[in-house]
Formats: C-alpha cells, structure tokens, sequence
C-alpha cells in the first residue's frame, strides 16, 4: 500500500489564517491591524508568509513593550498547537498581568 493514501490535505495559510482569525476571536481576542489584542494589550499576531503561516505570541502581556515569541506554522496540526498554547496563556493570565 502506498502512503499517500494517508496524506494529509496541502497547507493553504490563506485559508488558515480566516480559521486562526475566527478561533482567536472566540477566545474574546480582539483584531486590529493583524494583532490580536484583549484589553488593548497585544497578545498575538498573524501574517501569511509565502506557504507558511507567522505566529507570535506575547511572553507576557504588556501595553509598553511586549516581547515576542514568533513561529512558522507549516500544517493544520501546528496551527492547532498555537492556539490550544495560546489559550492555555490566556488562562493563565489575569487582568492585573496587562
């Protein structure tokens, strides 16, 4: 048997990107200007980059100068790891951190 039976479908960060945009909404992140935002403080940031998407996350949340923790998500199951990281933070995160 061949493995491309079970290959998954090719990566289109377009369409990635219209998904994480959506999740990061229902996590209560607000989009302005590519970053997400909530309370004004940036959390995270997307940009398509050629055939992969950019992700960056905050380290910790800041309204001056926030470090930031960039990755390149190649596949669905990436982009699933960034936000299911990316909720665990918010979590984690109380109003007094911003």
């Amino acid at each position: 048997m061949s493995d491309d039976f079970f290959a998954a479908p090719p990566f289109k960060p377009e369409e990635a990107l219209q998904r994480a945009r959506r999740e990061l909404r229902e996590l209560g992140l607000a989009e302005r200007e590519g970053r997400f935002e909530r309370a004004g403080v940036s959390i995270a940031k997307l940009a398509v980059d050629g055939a992969v998407l950019k992700a960056a996350v905050v380290k910790r949340p800041s309204r001056n100068s926030p470090e930031w923790t960039e990755k390149t998500l190649r596949d669905a199951a990436a982009l699933r790891d960034f936000v299911a990281d990316l909720k665990k933070k918010l979590a984690g995160w109380s109003d007094r951190d911003e």
